[in-house]
């Protein structure tokens, strides 16, 4: 194996990925990368975290929670119920 660099943790748990290693893997700030493990130790590599948008803003949001407070309106699509909200 190796050794590309070194690092010491931090008291929050933090660590920097030595400039080579960031170069070698095209790491940009901001980009995520994924820890593995196998039989020889931690493998780094990058990755991409695909994240589904939401599904509502935070006041349609408010409202269903308001609505779920109390008896409400059932829903066959999340379609349906953001028509309702719309109108409310």
């Amino acid at each position: 194996m190796t050794v590309l660099g070194m690092s010491k943790i931090t008291s929050k748990g933090q660590i920097t990925l030595p400039a080579s290693v960031r170069r070698m893997l095209k790491l940009d700030k901001g980009q995520s990368i994924a820890f593995c493990l196998d039989r020889s130790g931690v493998i780094i590599s990058r990755c991409k975290v695909d994240i589904e948008p939401a599904r509502f803003t935070s006041d349609e949001w408010a409202k269903i929670e308001k609505l779920a407070s109390r008896k409400g309106k059932l829903f066959a699509s999340a379609e349906g119920a953001k028509r309702h909200l719309k109108a409310l």
